[in-house]
């Protein structure tokens, strides 16, 4: 068999050289020139004139019959939750996050779950048979059924799929990998990129549902190209300090289902373990109501979780204060810092704020804004908040409070944990009464700031 031709793309602009240079010569991009695949020439551009090809049919999409996708559950219903639902036949799922966090031990708790009804491959590229063997007998989980390769040769790990043919196959993990066509080492843009796309178009034609491994880079970005989250069908990420035995898995693609999904899990000696009550995980416990603490409902997909936001001001010794946020986008607390001064007459300017998320969750919606002003001015006045006060909505830079989505599921999940008084938008003010929640809506930041004052 011939040796398939090797060129260089530029990651930038596309442009090809049949030759590696430090600059790319099309856009002048500097280390974007990477090692591919030549396409065989199609030769001369004209011929296709004497020849037409037919391609795929064009039909009305009116006409399409379209049917919903069916699915099959892992028997770890919070993975189920982010997944969509389950896993679909001929997907490929791409699974993020830091070395440790736990990526393995719950593919193989999965993988153990479905062999008892599928036929189940677990590739390992990054240990051998005897450790993962290991593994399964720590956590004891009931593998006797599953089936477990370790190799890092793609073309070998597609002869495995072809031959045993597996309803559900893990490879672990895509950096691993490797192509005879490539010369370039594991894990290098080009051996990803054509690791991937050679088993995203196996699972398609032939049906196997393909979840994919990848780690992830200091910056918290997936290594290798991101043309690997394009093309696969559905991007999970791990969350959570690996010192902490919590763990949260959150979906950012998903085209079979809904996107923000969030699961809990908890690390054990037994593996991975769902939490049914996440919003514990994220509420501290204190003896007393405590200054520059305030409780927020978000909302991640489906699931509303309430989770305290604590402030920190104090008085600065540098000509420029700080400005720190953990699990909060910081850009977003300098903008808030201003409308309190300007709407509210509370200034900062020379006081040190410290925001932080209990729990390692990250928030980017922009409902946590009251949450976060109000601890900010609990923290400055050292005077608590009311107990069993919870608070949502959004700040504009002109001082109004809007409204958030699912005001209503945020409400009754607050009345589900005990809260008592709630501080809303105006707008997500609740058309029935809920049982023992009384719900307080508020127009503006300044109006807010006075009726926390009245019910301190």
């Amino acid at each position: 068999m011939a040796k398939q031709k090797i060129q260089y793309s530029c990651t930038e602009c596309g442009g090809v050289s049949n030759k590696w240079a430090g600059q790319c010569p099309s856009c002048h991009s500097w280390n974007t020139m990477v090692e591919s695949l030549a396409e065989p020439s199609g030769g001369n551009r004209f011929s296709s004139q004497k020849g037409l090809v037919q391609g795929s049919p064009v039909l009305r999409l009116a006409d399409i019959e379209a049917s919903d996708v069916p699915r099959f559950g892992t028997d770890i219903d919070e993975f189920d939750r982010v997944l969509g639902g389950g896993l679909v036949a001929g997907g490929v799922v791409l699974i993020g996050g830091d070395p440790g966090i736990g990526k393995s031990t719950l593919l193989l708790q999965a993988l153990a779950n479905l062999s008892r009804v599928k036929r189940a491959l677990y590739v390992s590229g990054e240990e051998s048979g005897a450790q993962v063997a290991l593994r399964a007998r720590r956590l004891a989980i009931d593998a006797d059924r599953l089936q477990l390769q370790a190799e890092i040769q793609l073309e070998k790990i597609l002869n495995t799929l072809a031959e045993h043919k597996p309803e559900v196959a893990v490879i672990d993990s895509i950096q691993t990998l490797y192509s005879d066509a490539l010369t370039s080492a594991p894990g290098s843009v080009a051996q990803v990129r054509e690791c991937a796309a050679q088993l995203t178009r196996v699972a398609k034609q032939s049906g196997i549902t393909i979840i994919l491994v990848g780690h992830v880079t200091k910056e918290g970005a997936l290594a290798g190209p991101r043309v690997l989250e394009h093309i696969v069908d559905t991007v999970l990420y791990f969350e959570g300090d690996t010192h902490s035995s919590f763990r949260l898995v959150r979906a950012f693609k998903n085209r079979f289902g809904a996107v923000n999904e969030l699961g809990v899990f908890a690390m054990t000696e037994k593996g991975l373990k769902g939490v049914s009550n996440p919003s514990a995980l994220f509420l501290s416990q204190h003896d007393s109501q405590v200054p520059g603490s305030c409780v927020m409902v978000t909302q991640e997909g489906t699931r509303p979780l309430l989770v305290e936001i604590q402030a920190l001001v104090d008085a600065s010794h540098v000509p420029n204060a700080r400005r720190l946020s953990v699990g909060l986008e910081q850009n977003r607390l300098a903008m808030l810092l201003a409308v309190l001064h300007r709407h509210a007459g509370v200034a900062a300017y020379d006081q040190d704020v410290f925001i932080n998320a209990v729990g390692g969750v990250k928030i980017t919606e922009p409902a946590a804004d009251l949450a976060v002003l109000l601890a900010i001015q609990s923290s400055m006045r050292n005077k608590p908040l009311p107990r069993g006060l919870v608070a949502f909505g959004e700040v504009g830079l002109a001082g109004e409070i809007r409204p958030a989505p699912r005001g209503q599921e945020r409400l009754r999940e607050a009345a589900k944990l005990g809260f008592s008084v709630a501080l809303v938008p105006k707008s997500n003010l609740p058309k029935q009464k809920i049982e023992g929640l009384q719900v307080i809506g508020v127009e503006r930041i300044d109006e807010a700031m006075n009726r926390v004052r009245e019910l301190q």
